[in-house]
């Protein structure tokens, strides 16, 4: 399973750009607007710091509107950039013909099995479940990611999922158990997949032996 950072903040993907386990990245508009940049200086800068794919999302709510979004935030960095897009009619309806330009997408705001097949058919390069957000609410994330894992498998689609929302240690490694793509982690839990208190406390052993075979 591929590891995604989850932000737009530039320093955290600068700590994480050259590390052989952060493939990519994936933005929103409410995580550029934290940065107080415009969406397409932000994607640009971004795209400059990763040799991966980059989501994008479009903002507008009409087809016409999103296809124009789309091409041109295509056209930042055409082999990066991958345009996100809601699970919506129009939001569906553009992932189709964007599949059509060869252009990747990612469809997000997944909640349901059902809203996944509906992207699965609608040729999306990839689609976003969102795991905290359901467990919020009183779903079981996991067994939302079984299914639709089990669905993507019996039918052959080629989408990646992409497991969002992520809260924990415990999400990722709940993903990777069940099969998913690709997991989308935020800054935070992502420097947290590194620690364990056992490593800790060996590595402080190691330290300490280390030093007495200096005097022998």
């Amino acid at each position: 399973m591929q590891l995604f950072i989850d932000t737009a903040n530039l320093k955290e993907i600068e700590e994480f750009c050259h590390c052989p386990y952060v493939k990519g990245v994936t933005t929103n508009p409410s995580l550029i607007a934290k940065e107080g940049r415009s969406q397409e200086e932000a994607i640009r800068t971004i795209a400059q710091l990763i040799d991966g794919p980059i989501s994008a999302e479009v903002t507008a709510t009409d087809l016409d509107g999103m296809l124009l979004q789309a091409e041109k935030l295509h056209a930042i960095k055409p082999e990066n950039i991958v345009v996100k897009l809601p699970m919506t009619a129009a939001g569906l309806e553009a992932c189709r013909l964007l599949a059509d330009r060869r252009i990747p997408t990612n469809v997000t705001l997944c909640f349901s099995l059902s809203q996944a097949l509906l992207a699965f058919e609608s040729k999306a390069t990839y689609v976003s479940p969102f795991l905290g957000r359901l467990d919020d609410n009183g779903w079981d994330s996991a067994r939302l990611i079984e299914e639709i894992v089990r669905v993507k498998r019996n039918y052959g689609y080629p989408t990646k999922i992409i497991c969002a929302s992520i809260r924990s240690v415990q999400h990722v490694e709940t993903c990777a158990l069940l099969g998913a793509d690709i997991a989308t982690v935020p800054y935070k839990v992502l420097t947290k997949l590194l620690s364990h208190p056992l490593t800790e406390s060996g590595l402080l052993s190691f330290a300490k032996d280390a030093e007495k075979t200096r005097n022998v």
